[in-house]
């Protein structure tokens, strides 16, 4: 399914008594109109004459996903209690079901799912579906709200999605220092990497450095880690690398919260910046390498810098970032 694709949607159930039919025939027309689902329905097919059978067994094949709408007659007929005679439409699509949940259960469990409307029981759920068990769709009313975890199985989009995981800190008690370049990278631009620097005589090992690969690359150099809002302080040694091509530059690093400048510091040879900043609750971390002068696009982009024209590249690191 094309990923911007409605996703298939069919409706399977009694006609228990002219009020279902209308309710059923409500939230169909609600998750169709009001939803955006490709949701088929069998009162919406009346229109010519047509082999019902194939009809159902094309749609059941079809969709990307059955709701199965509790009632006490689908019930009957879908556990195999009702009379041969009665319901046969619903008895041979609860057939098909049964059958594909036995040929693949976990797809099939994915795929069908359970739906008590409003003024109906959990007890109305076919036995086969599990309903205690199992997940069930109760709708209270025909609103977005009322669908949301319906929406979820659908869409794949639970309500509260699992946050990325951290970086383990080994179960021990206290803070524990956490080298910045591990943390995931959201994105960064070129000539930004991780690597050993060495900056006013001093070794760091585990640093960020920007070393553009091209003297044509005159530009700010920039990279985002993510946080998750797991850290308390950011600390780092920032200054210019003492095996810089131009060991006279003035470099410029900003520090970015969650979109809003925290912190900026000039760096020079021989004059390096500490930087200790409290990050608490902080989710996404940007730093922002540059020489004075090259300013970025209003997009905070490198990929367009107005810039001097014997200008050359900023050559920058932070030494040991860490986040406690």
């Amino acid at each position: 399914m094309p990923d911007r694709a409605a996703p298939r949607v069919f409706v399977t159930y009694s006609h228990d008594t002219p009020e279902h039919k209308e309710l059923v025939h409500g939230f169909a027309s609600f998750l169709r109109a009001g939803i955006g689902l490709d949701v088929h329905l069998d009162a919406w097919y009346d229109n010519t004459r047509r082999d019902w059978s194939l009809w159902a067994t094309e749609n059941l094949e079809r969709a990307d996903f059955i709701l199965v709408i509790a009632s006490p007659d689908y019930k009957r007929r879908a556990d195999g209690t009702a009379l041969p005679h009665e319901g046969r439409g619903a008895q041979f699509e609860a057939a098909i079901i049964r059958n594909n949940l036995t040929r693949d259960l976990r797809r099939e469990t994915e795929r069908v799912l359970p739906v008590v409307l409003p003024g109906r029981s959990i007890d109305e759920i076919p036995a086969f579906l599990n309903a205690h068990s199992t997940t069930r769709y109760e709708v209270r009313e025909f609103t977005e709200a009322g669908v949301t975890d319906l929406l979820a199985a659908i869409t794949g989009r639970g309500q509260y999605p699992m946050p990325r995981r951290g970086t383990w800190r080994g179960g021990a008690a206290g803070d524990q220092r956490v080298p910045a370049g591990e943390l995931p990278w959201v994105c960064a631009s070129n000539g930004v990497k991780r690597g050993a620097a060495s900056i006013d005589g001093r070794s760091y090992e585990q640093s960020i450095v920007l070393r553009p690969a091209s003297p044509a690359v005159t530009g700010p150099g920039f990279v985002e880690l993510e946080l998750g809002g797991n850290y308390r302080r950011f600390t780092t040694v920032a200054g210019v690398l003492d095996d810089a091509a131009d060991a006279f530059q003035v470099g410029r690093v900003r520090v970015v919260l969650d979109g809003t400048p925290r912190s900026e510091h000039d760096v020079s040879a021989g004059k390096p910046a500490a930087i200790d900043l409290d990050v608490t609750g902080a989710r996404l971390l940007r730093l922002e390498l540059s020489r004075p002068g090259t300013p970025a696009s209003p997009l905070r982009s490198a990929a367009f810098v107005v810039t001097p024209r014997n200008a050359r590249p900023p050559e920058l690191a932070l030494g040991d970032p860490t986040v406690t």
